[in-house]
């Protein structure tokens, strides 16, 4: 192999020749060079919902590239798989009357929606409302916009200055938020938060979070953001987050699971209210990317939700959760793990310790984890099977031991 390649959070030293190269796919099984298999208990980086080597999904492509592979959506055109996709999405989500922005990646999601938070207060004349409330442990990609709102640490350090009015409060702590709504609410522009909170290490919110901050947001006229982009297209048993906790934020941003990865494809879904600040005369978005409405990439996301809706893979993504709660259940009663937390079908197994060396034996024998700090993420495509879910637990048992 040429080391040409610079890999994302890689150390660039690393050799070519340490990388296992993934050659094919099938179901919830992927393969390297050398013909290996293992179980993806990560479905790619979270986000292949249907597995691998779905024709449907190629054929779509390969029909729409036949015709014409993209054109860009930027006044005057647009093209129908563009407008089918965002009508199918805001089908699915807490706001049917809504648009859609789309874009390529979870990262130009996340910067978008923080430009449009911010535009609707200028809008609404409110424009000392710039400070967005993010939370520790949060992710939210790395594009400028995001590794601001980043709440991990490690990943905001080492670029320099960063976007200034961003405030970060304990991951859990209603109370700090509610105080830094007391100090500083007429200069809140947003709340940013994950429904489940996944690459900081898997948690959910404790019972009433979420609420909370919805609250919070209404009483102080801040708007609240819920990043989906993991929890996004079935990952917790619904098709979002928001309407597995029953929480309906004012914008939600989205990417991963709605092509399962076959092509990048992203967006925000801007509610009807949020709307209603963008239609008025003479308002102009002056935001957008080459690739927002690509023709192939909607036409990826299109044959993707109509096999997760015709095999009722949101609701699946619940037994999922089960199999894996019930395993990490043993692990912990037999002491080989400290704790586990999940919903849907995104789970952790906290080690407390380094869990690479885990993983790594666990790449070893033919299974894909992510190693997060102290824990082990599991978050596997939603057709694994049960027998296949079996051989991640028991990898991950032989291992700890």
């Amino acid at each position: 192999m040429s080391n040409s390649l610079l890999h994302p959070f890689s150390l660039p030293e690393q050799a070519a020749s340490d990388y296992v190269n993934i050659v094919r796919g099938e179901g919830s099984i992927v393969f390297d060079d050398s013909g290996k298999d293992y179980v993806d208990g990560l479905a790619n980086l979270w986000l292949c919902q249907v597995g691998y080597g779905r024709t449907k999904i190629v054929e779509a492509v390969t029909n729409q590239m036949s015709q014409i592979h993209a054109y860009n959506t930027f006044p005057p055109f647009t093209n129908s798989p563009a407008e089918r996709i965002t009508e199918m999405i805001v089908e699915r989500s807490p706001h049917p009357d809504g648009r859609v922005f789309l874009g390529s990646s979870g990262s130009e999601a996340v910067d978008t929606v923080l430009k449009i938070a911010r535009v609707v207060m200028q809008q609404r004349g409110q424009t000392e409302r710039q400070i967005i409330v993010k939370r520790t442990n949060g992710y939210h990609g790395t594009n400028f916009g995001g590794t601001s709102a980043q709440g991990i640490a490690p990943n905001r350090e080492g670029w320099g200055d960063l976007v200034p009015h961003f405030i970060e409060v304990p991951h859990d702590d209603l109370e700090a938020t509610a105080q830094v709504f007391a100090e500083h609410g007429d200069r809140i522009a947003a709340v940013l938060t994950e429904p489940v909170q996944g690459a900081g290490g898997v948690h959910p919110p404790v019972d009433g979070y979420l609420e909370g901050l919805r609250r919070l947001c209404d009483q102080h006229g801040a708007l609240l953001i819920f990043d989906e982009v993991i929890c996004g297209f079935g990952r917790t048993g619904h098709w979002f987050g928001a309407q597995a906790f029953g929480v309906t934020p004012d914008l939600m941003t989205f990417a991963k699971g709605v092509t399962s990865g076959y092509l990048p494809l992203s967006g925000v879904i801007v509610s009807r209210d949020i709307c209603a600040e963008l239609e008025k005369p003479e308002f102009l978005l002056r935001t957008g990317y080459t690739y927002s409405g690509h023709h192939a990439s909607c036409a990826a996301g299109i044959a993707n939700l109509e096999i997760m809706t015709e095999e009722g893979l949101p609701e699946r993504a619940n037994h999922v959760g089960e199999k894996l709660a019930e395993g990490l259940a043993a692990l912990a009663s037999d002491g080989l793990i400290e704790s586990w937390r999940g919903m849907g079908a995104v789970y952790a197994a906290e080690l407390g310790r380094d869990s690479v060396p885990t993983r790594n034996e666990m790449l070893k024998n033919g299974v894909i984890v992510r190693p997060i700090g102290t824990c082990l993420a599991i978050c596997p495509p939603l057709v694994i099977s049960d027998d296949e879910i079996g051989r991640i637990l028991d990898t991950m048992e032989s291992a700890l031991k």
